[in-house]
C-alpha cells in the first residue's frame, strides 16, 4: 500500500509471552495470594497507556498497582529515570465493564515512587477526570534535581507540578518535601488541546468571543515554559466542549464511532511547516469536508471529497497521519489523499485516491493516531508503528496511472522519500523512456530534472525552497477527479517571544517572508539567457568582454564538470564532455555565476564556501541527469560508440534521437545547459535518421545545431557522391563565416574552393576604393583571354601586394588571386557543361 507501516512495538507479541510466562511460572511454584490476582487470566485487559518521548511505552495489564478492585488507569507517565509514576484512576461503573464512567465518578491521581516502591502521594482526588504526562528534557545527561508533571483537568485547566526528588542509601530515589509540592497554572479555560512528546510542546485553543484561538507553549529544559504564539483559528468549537490529543489512550471517547466526533490536530516539521488540520462532525454520507491551515505559508484549503455510495456508512472518523513532507488524510475504504506541506499551492503536487483505487482499499481500517515526528500509534491493536511512505509501491503505482496529475504528484512523492537517489533516478528515469509521450499537461523530462535537481540539494539548508524551483508548473487549472478545493488567505500567527531557535527560527523566518509579501524569489534563468546571447551577439561582432570576465566564467564550467566526473566514477557510453562546446560551457559558466549571486543575496548566515559548493552540486546534478537519461537510453537500445560512423540509421537510433530532441526541448523553454557534446551527437544522429529536407528544417528551426565538432565529422567522414555533396554543400552554406571559413579548407571540392574563393575576394574589397589604372594587363603565359576576370584578378593582385595585412586572412596563406582565378574558372567550366 501507499503507506508502509513498520512496527515497533506490539503488545500481543513483546509482552503478552512474558506475561503468560511470569503467570505459569507463578502456578508452577504454588505462589497463591496476590499473583494469580494481579496476573489474571484475562489478556483482552492488555492496552497500551502512554508513549514517552525516551520510547518508554506504559502498558496496563488489569492494574499495574492494585488499589480497590473497581479502579481503572485512564492516564499514566513515567519519568526520564524511571523513578517516578504519575497515574490517574476512575471508578468505574461495574467490574468487567472498563472505559465508561457514572456521573460523578471521582478520579484518583497518584504520584508513586518506583525505587523503592515505598511512598505513594495522592496529587489529586477530585470528581471530575485527570490526565498527567511528566515533562521530559531535551537533552538526557544526568538525572535532572527536579521533575516536572502536567496535571490536565476536564475542567479545563493545566496545571504543573514541581517534584524534587533525592537519593538515599545508593540508589534509592524518595520525594523531598512530600508534604509540598510547588505548582503553577499552565492553561485554563481551553476546549481542546494536543501534546507533542518530541518537541515537548503544548497546543490548545480557547475561544475568545466564539472566536477559536490556538496557542502554543514550549517547555525548555531550564524549567521554564513560553507562550510562544497565537493564532486565530476559522473553525467553530463549542464552549462546552473537551477533547485531548496524544495524552494517552483516550477511554472516554467513544471509538466505535468516531464519525459523531471532530478531528482536529497540528503537525509540524524540521523544515518550520505548522499545519492544522480539522475535520468537523460529519453531517452527510454523500461527501466530507476537511480544512488545512498552512500558517506557514499564509492560506489555508477546505477539500470537499466525493464519498461515492451512500449505501457504505461512514462509521470510522478521519484519520490524519504526520508523513514528514506530506501529511496524510484518509478515510478507510473511501478516499486517500497526501498532502503536499511544503508545496501546497499547486493540487497536482499532491496525490488523491479515491475508493475504487486499491491503494484505498489496502489501508488499515483501525483508527490510528500520530503521536510526534512518523510515530503512529494503533490503541486497538496495541501496536506502535513508524508510518513512512513505500517507495516501491509508490514506483509501481507511476507506471500504472493514466492521469497526469496522478503522476506529477507521485514523481515528487517519491523523490521526497528516496533513500537511495541514484537507484530511485534510475527507475524514473527508465519510466519517461517508456512513456515519455503519454503525458500532455506537463514535459516529464523537465519535471524530473528541475524536481531532482531540488531534491539533491534541499535537505542541506532551510529557505532554499524560497529560491531554487521545485517544479517547472507554475499554473494548473485541470480538475482533479473526486475532490474540490477552496483556498482562502488567512491571519498568520502573532509570535510572543522575540529570540529563536530551532524550530522556531525557521517558523519565524517563514512567516515573515509570507509577511513581507515578497516578489517571488525562485531562481530562473533569465538573467543569464540574456547575458548568454549578448556575449555570443558581441563575439559575432567581434566585440569582447575582458580578458578576466571570460576567464572566470569559463573556469566556473570547468568546476562543475570537474565536480561531476569527480562523483561519477563509471566510463560513459555516450561520448560527451569529449569537446570544448564553447557554447554550452559559456551557458554553464553563467550559470554558475547569476545562481551564486542569487543565493549569497538571499541566504544569510551561511558561510560563501558551502553557498559555492552548492552552486556546483545543483548544476552539476542538472547536468548529471540528463547525461542518465542519454545513458539509459544508450543502454536500453544497445547503442554503441560507433553510432558516430555514417552508415543507414537503425530504429534504436530513431528512438534515441527522438528522446535527445525531447531532452533539447525540456532544456530550451528554462534554457538550462547541455552536457558538452550533446548538439554534436544529436546533429550526427540527426544526420542518421532523418531525410535531408527534414534535416534542413531541423537545422533552420534550432532543434539542431550545427557544431564545428559534427560539422569536421560530416566533411571527413562523407565521401563526395552526389546525395552526400548536396548534404555538404546545404551544411556549409548555413554556417557561421568563422566556422565555415575553418570547414571549407576540410572539403577538397570545387564547391569549397568557391566558397573560399568568395570570402577571400569579400575580404580585399571591403575597404577598396578604385583607383585609375596607368598600365595595360600583363598577361601570363597560358592565361585565359577573357577580359573582365583578367581585370579583376590583376586589382586582387595589386591590392594584396599593397596590404599584406588584408592578406593574411583567417590562416589561408595559400589562398591568393591565382587561387581565386583558378576557381573560378572551374565553376564557371561546371556551369556551361565543359
Amino acid at each position: 500500500m501507499a503507506l508502509r507501516l513498520v512496527c515497533d512495538f506490539d503488545l500481543r507479541k513483546d509482552v503478552l509471552p512474558g506475561l503468560r510466562a511470569r503467570r505459569a511460572a507463578s502456578l508452577a511454584s504454588g505462589a497463591g495470594g496476590r499473583g494469580p490476582g494481579i496476573l489474571e487470566d484475562n489478556y483482552e485487559s492488555l492496552r497500551i497507556l502512554n508513549v514517552e518521548r525516551n520510547g518508554n511505552i506504559i502498558y496496563t495489564y488489569k492494574h499495574l498497582y492494585t488499589f480497590e478492585k473497581d479502579l481503572h488507569v485512564i492516564s499514566c507517565s513515567i519519568n526520564s529515570e524511571r523513578t517516578l509514576l504519575a497515574a490517574s484512576l476512575v471508578h468505574s461503573a461495574k467490574e468487567g465493564r472498563k472505559n465508561e464512567l457514572q456521573p460523578g465518578s471521582k478520579c484518583l491521581t497518584l504520584l508513586v515512587e518506583i525505587h523503592p516502591v515505598n511512598n505513594v502521594k495522592v496529587l489529586k482526588a477530585v470528581d471530575s477526570s485527570i490526565w498527567v504526562q511528566f515533562l521530559y528534557p531535551q537533552v538526557e545527561s544526568h538525572p535532572p534535581p527536579e521533575n516536572h508533571l502536567l496535571l490536565i483537568s476536564e475542567e479545563k485547566y493545566i496545571e504543573k507540578f514541581h517534584i524534587h526528588v533525592i537519593q538515599e542509601d545508593g540508589n534509592k530515589v524518595v520525594l523531598r518535601d512530600s508534604g509540598h509540592l510547588p505548582r503553577e497554572r499552565v492553561a485554563e479555560d481551553f476546549v481542546w488541546a494536543q501534546w507533542d512528546m518530541s518537541e515537548q510542546r503544548l497546543y490548545y485553543i480557547v475561544l475568545k468571543k466564539s472566536r477559536s484561538i490556538l496557542k502554543c507553549i514550549q517547555f525548555s529544559a531550564n524549567e521554564k515554559f513560553n507562550l510562544m504564539f497565537e493564532a486565530p483559528l476559522d473553525i467553530t468549537l463549542s464552549a462546552s466542549g473537551f477533547e485531548l490529543v496524544n495524552f494517552g489512550c483516550d477511554d472516554l471517547q467513544d471509538q466505535g464511532n468516531l464519525s459523531k466526533h471532530l478531528t482536529l490536530c497540528v503537525f509540524t516539521n524540521h523544515t518550520g511547516s505548522l499545519c492544522v488540520c480539522y475535520s468537523p462532525k460529519f453531517d452527510s454520507w454523500e461527501k466530507i469536508t476537511y480544512s488545512v491551515f498552512y500558517f506557514h505559508k499564509g492560506h489555508s484549503k477546505t477539500f470537499t471529497a466525493a464519498l461515492g455510495s451512500v449505501d457504505s456508512l461512514v462509521t470510522k472518523g478521519l484519520t490524519f497521519l504526520n508523513l514528514d513532507y506530506y501529511v496524510a488524510v484518509y478515510l478507510p475504504g473511501h478516499f486517500f489523499h497526501l498532502l503536499n506541506i511544503q508545496h501546497p499551492d499547486l493540487i497536482c503536487h499532491s496525490l488523491f485516491l479515491t475508493g475504487n483505487n486499491e491503494v484505498v482499499d489496502m489501508l488499515p481500517h483501525s483508527p490510528l493516531q500520530s503521536l510526534s515526528g512518523s510515530l503512529v500509534l494503533d490503541w486497538c491493536s496495541g501496536k506502535l508503528y513508524r508510518a513512512l511512505l513505500n517507495q516501491s509501491y509508490l514506483l509501481q503505482f507511476l507506471w500504472n496511472t493514466q492521469l497526469d496529475c496522478e503522476k506529477m504528484a507521485v514523481l515528487h512523492c517519491v523523490l521526497s522519500c528516496s533513500r537511495d537517489p541514484r537507484f530511485l533516478e534510475a527507475k524514473i528515469i527508465q519510466w519517461i523512456s517508456e512513456n515519455i509521450s503519454t503525458c500532455h499537461s506537463f514535459d516529464l523530462i523537465q519535471e524530473f530534472i528541475i524536481a531532482s535537481s531540488y531534491w539533491s540539494i534541499y535537505p542541506e539548508t532551510s529557505n532554499i525552497d524560497k529560491l531554487l524551483p521545485y517544479s517547472s508548473v507554475l499554473t494548473w487549472n485541470t480538475e482533479i477527479p473526486g475532490i474540490t478545493l477552496v483556498t482562502e488567505e488567512i491571519t498568520l500567527p502573532f509570535m510572543k517571544v522575540h529570540s529563536f531557535k530551532g524550530y522556531w527560527e525557521k517558523l519565524n523566518s517563514n512567516l515573515e517572508y509570507v509577511k513581507c509579501s515578497k516578489p517571488c524569489l525562485l531562481y530562473n534563468n533569465s538573467m543569464v539567457k540574456r547575458e548568454w546571447h549578448s556575449l555570443i551577439s558581441e563575439e559575432k561582432t567581434g566585440r569582447r568582454r575582458s580578458m578576466v570576465y571570460v576567464r572566470n566564467i569559463f573556469d566556473n564550467a570547468m568546476k562543475v564538470i570537474s565536480n561531476l566526473e569527480a562523483r561519477n566514477l563509471e566510463p560513459r557510453l555516450t561520448p560527451l564532455f569529449q569537446e570544448e562546446d564553447y557554447h554550452q560551457r559559456l551557458l554553464i559558466g553563467l550559470m554558475v555565476s547569476e545562481l551564486r549571486e542569487h543565493l549569497l543575496r538571499h541566504l544569510q548566515g551561511i558561510e560563501k564556501k558551502k553557498i559555492e559548493q552548492m552552486v556546483l552540486d545543483y548544476i552539476s546534478k542538472l547536468l548529471d541527469l540528463i547525461c542518465q537519461i542519454l545513458e539509459t537510453s544508450w543502454r536500453t537500445h544497445h547503442l554503441h560508440p560507433w553510432v558516430l560512423h555514417f552508415r543507414r540509421a537503425s530504429a534504436a537510433e530513431f528512438t534515441v534521437f527522438h528522446i535527445m530532441t525531447r531532452i533539447l526541448e525540456a532544456t530550451m523553454s528554462l534554457f538550462l545547459p547541455l552536457p558538452p557534446g550533446f548538439h554534436t551527437l544529436h546533429t550526427i544522429l540527426g544526420v542518421h535518421c532523418l531525410p535531408l529536407h527534414n534535416l534542413l528544417h531541423y537545422i533552420d528551426s534550432g532543434v539542431l545545431l550545427l557544431t564545428e565538432t559534427a560539422v569536421i565529422r560530416l566533411m571527413k567522414d562523407l565521401d563526395n557522391s552526389e546525395n552526400n555533396e548536396k548534404l555538404k554543400f546545404s551544411i556549409i552554406v548555413r554556417l557561421p563565416p568563422h566556422i565555415g571559413q575553418k570547414i571549407c579548407r576540410l572539403w577538397d571540392h570545387p564547391m569549397s574552393s568557391n566558397i573560399i574563393s568568395r570570402n577571400h575576394v569579400k575580404q580585399l574589397l571591403l575597404n577598396y576604393k578604385k583607383q585609375p589604372q596607368s598600365s595595360m594587363i600583363d598577361k601570363s603565359p597560358g592565361s585565359v583571354e577573357f577580359l573582365p576576370l583578367n581585370y579583376f584578378i590583376e586589382i586582387l593582385t595589386d591590392i594584396e601586394s599593397s596590404n599584406q595585412a588584408l592578406y593574411a586572412f583567417e590562416g589561408h596563406d595559400n589562398v591568393d588571386a591565382k587561387f581565386v582565378e583558378e576557381a573560378a574558372l572551374k565553376h564557371t567550366t561546371m556551369l556551361l557543361g565543359l
